[in-house]
């Protein structure tokens, strides 16, 4: 009588294993299998990391198998099952390999197609068609979509991180860490002597210190000595945590009535400011998104202010960006000073400081939580609901998405565009003219690397222009990205369709580099930066200044940070930019979605071209001060899962 043999793998993370019975029922072109159950005499099945081989008689040969059914019934208690794939030896000596890669909860059972990628077009049976189509069906079921807040795009129908689909959850590993992580950090920086000093101020600068010396690095030492001086002001424009804001200036604009004569003293060229502006050497920071938003008011015995301010910035002969002048406010006026580096002192450091903790606030709500975090949940969530996992774009995007929208969903809990990240509009691409911004240069390297990889598997797949256009689910992908995780917002550019393999590879190249990339180099540098709290105050709690002639050393520590609230920004930062304990990084790919070698061959190319990213940042950054790393391949998480 026939005979197969079953090769199951069990997932190596925490609770993977399982005591439960286990099913298998193999499906071939002519006949199936009984339903057999998988149970060795005297033997611990499914153990945590296991790789468990059966053998599954049969009467006759079942013909190719292009099915296998998993069924999990409970023993005695819940007992979840992660299994990672199932290979089938058949009678003739033959190999099918079936990636899982999921959970499998009470009474749950999984049907899996076998591990080549295949477009919808490309099914002709009615087996296989059916399966795909009940996959997707399951999944809009299971994966809806919520308006979370008014006005931002839309999150994942589920309250609770224990309320999302058990294969998108935190692994136990992550899940501990996550929560863990802040009291850890609150403990490793020894700062819980002063959590409970909320509304006491901090005496001088140097009293910030009393929270800053458990731990340091090149680069937060560096800022703590050089945080009031203008060249550090301006480099973190182009290389701190925020580095998407700077843009060139081609005209001042009317709500920010700088004149030549208040900079003057400045300019290096013996140019006029109009001329400066013609010749490429001014740039401008404008905070308008936070122009009219109310500050936080959860702690009623302090009061705490926000500013929408504009800084005019000016690259010096040396090429050095430096600020030129800091309106705090969007109307101009005599209560809205334009301040000048000419003012005071204590004037031009307190301009700089509400800044500052405007770049903060920028980072956090819209560079980092909407353009990465929001954005990947959109992505992610249309993945799941519009690609079955045998999609050649499912198998290319699960390992950059999986953990995101648990990560949000952790983060909901705590709380309750263009195509292209180097967007030419902001007029920074030229690097001669900028020849510092290392987040730009680097950043381009490793997104036409990512752009190239998503190129080589998109023709792997798509022979021509037609084959995307006849692509009914990554047309609905795509729909359902901006027609629904959008909401169609008016300032939405993303396309409703796609209809060239070009178009679908810039597509995907969005998706990977943002929730990879994109995301390491806004989140990983937080306790760089930020651990200094005079140099990017999460609150302020005193008003902006509205005249010149005012600002001390007094009124600047009043207005940072208390010990409490400085003690909780510390901690939250260096919590944020910590990297998970055996981490996957841009190219790592361990959960063999793809079982092609053409792919397997794009794979390699891909890490090779990342590895040599990786060197020239290494050469470049030897003997520098002030070394940037954040776009390093090598410190670049495949996804979004912090």
């Amino acid at each position: 009588m026939p005979s197969y043999t079953v090769t199951i793998a069990t997932g190596s993370q925490w609770f993977a294993g399982t005591d439960d019975y286990i099913y298998i029922t193999l499906m071939g072109t002519e006949q199936c299998s009984e339903r057999t159950l998988l149970d060795k005499p005297l033997y611990n099945d499914f153990e945590r990391g296991a790789v468990d081989s059966y053998d599954v008689t049969v009467g006759e040969h079942l013909g190719e198998i292009v099915l296998v059914k998993i069924e999990k019934k409970k023993y005695w208690v819940q007992d979840d099952w992660y299994c990672r794939y199932i290979t089938v030896k058949t009678p003739t000596g033959d190999y099918v390999e079936f990636p899982c890669f999921r959970w499998l909860v009470d009474n749950k059972e999984v049907v899996l197609r076998d591990g080549r990628a295949r477009l919808p077009q490309d099914d002709k049976t009615r087996l296989v068609k059916q399966h795909r189509q009940k996959e997707l069906e399951t999944r809009r079921k299971t994966y809806r979509w919520k308006e979370w807040q008014p006005g931002i795009p839309m999150s994942i129908d589920a309250s609770r991180h224990k309320d999302l689909p058990r294969d998108i959850q935190f692994d136990s590993e992550k899940g501990v860490d996550f929560v863990l992580n802040y009291s850890k950090a609150i403990e490793n920086l020894f700062v819980n002597q002063f959590m409970h000093m909320f509304q006491s101020s901090w005496s001088d600068f140097a009293d910030f210190e009393r929270i800053f010396v458990r731990i340091k690095n090149t680069i937060s030492e560096y800022v703590m000595q050089h945080w009031k001086e203008d060249f550090m002001f301006g480099y973190q424009y182009l290389n701190g945590c925020n580095p998407v804001v700077i843009q060139k200036c081609t005209k001042l604009p009317d709500k920010f009535p700088v004149t030549h004569e208040m900079v003057a003293v400045c300019l290096e060229r013996e140019l006029t400011l109009e001329q400066e502006i013609e010749a490429g050497n001014i740039y401008i920071a404008d905070y308008e998104v936070l122009d009219g938003i109310s500050p936080n008011c959860t702690d009623p015995c302090t009061l705490q202010y926000l500013a929408a301010p504009i800084c005019l910035l000016y690259k010096n002969a040396q090429n050095k960006i430096l600020p030129l002048a800091i309106q705090l406010g969007q109307t101009p006026g005599e209560d809205n000073p334009i301040f000048l580096p000419s003012d005071g002192q204590y004037d031009w450091l307190l301009a700089k400081i509400w800044v500052r903790s405007a770049d903060f606030q920028q980072h956090q709500t819209v560079t980092h939580l909407l353009r990465t975090h929001l954005m990947t949940e959109v992505f992610g969530i249309a993945m799941y609901r519009q690609l079955p996992a045998v999609h050649p774009v499912y198998k290319l995007l699960i390992p950059h998405i999986r953990f995101t929208i648990a990560i949000n969903t952790k983060a909901r809990e705590q709380l309750i565009c263009e195509c292209g990240i180097f967007d030419k509009a902001r007029g920074v691409d030229n690097k001669e003219e900028l020849p510092t911004y290392f987040y730009r240069d680097d950043g381009n390297r490793v997104w036409e690397a990512t752009k190239s990889f998503a190129s080589d598997v998109v023709r792997i797949y798509y022979s021509s222009d037609e084959m995307v256009q006849g692509d009914e689910e990554i047309q609905a992908f795509v729909k359902d990205v901006c027609s629904f995780g959008m909401q169609d917002f008016d300032h939405c550019e993303f396309p409703k369709s796609l209809k060239s393999r070009e178009e679908l590879t810039e597509y995907l190249t969005v998706v990977i580099f943002t929730a990879s990339a994109q995301h390491a180099a806004v989140n990983f540098g937080q306790y760089d930066w930020c651990s200094w709290i005079p140099n990017a105050p999460s609150t302020m709690r005193k008003p902006p200044p509205t005249q010149k002639g005012m600002a001390d050393v007094k009124l600047i520590i009043e207005s940072l940070p208390d010990r409490g609230r400085s003690s909780w920004h510390l901690g939250a930062v260096w919590a944020l930019s910590q990297y998970q304990e055996n981490e996957l990084y841009l190219g790592m790919y361990p959960d063999e979605h793809f079982i092609e070698k053409p792919v397997k061959e794009a794979m390699e190319t891909f890490r090779k071209q990342l590895a040599e990213i990786t060197s020239t940042i290494k050469r470049r950054n030897e003997g520098k001060k002030l070394p940037y790393y954040n776009m390093s391949p090598d410190m670049i998480p495949n996804s979004v899962a912090v």
